[in-house]
């Protein structure tokens, strides 16, 4: 992996989920570890070609290896929030993580 690629600041978050007083269900993220990594739009025909596998995918995210990561994170850079729709340990090295992620348009 070349280091210069990563340049995001990224934070990874986890949800936690609580009751309110009267039963509804409280989410709060909170931050499970920062890094720098780099973004990636999946684009022309890597889109199309994800799309039959995983057609919400829209970004890459690169960074180094991160114990613990799982799809029920998500990402924030800046005011821009991607869920990660999945994990890939690239080569079951333990060195670099590849994150395949949708971003949220709100």
């Amino acid at each position: 992996m070349r280091l210069g690629k990563l340049r995001h600041r990224i934070i990874i978050e986890h949800v936690t989920e609580t009751q309110d007083t009267d039963g509804s269900v409280i989410e709060t993220w909170s931050t499970f570890a920062t890094a720098q990594g780099s973004i990636e739009p999946v684009v022309g025909r890597e889109y199309f070609d994800a799309q039959t596998k995983q057609a919400d995918v829209t970004h890459r995210i690169y960074l180094r290896f991160i114990s613990g990561i799982t799809p029920k994170m998500r990402i924030k850079y800046g005011s821009r929030i991607f869920d990660i729709l999945s994990v890939i340990n690239t080569r079951e090295r333990n060195v670099e993580l590849q994150l395949m992620c949708r971003e949220r348009i709100d």
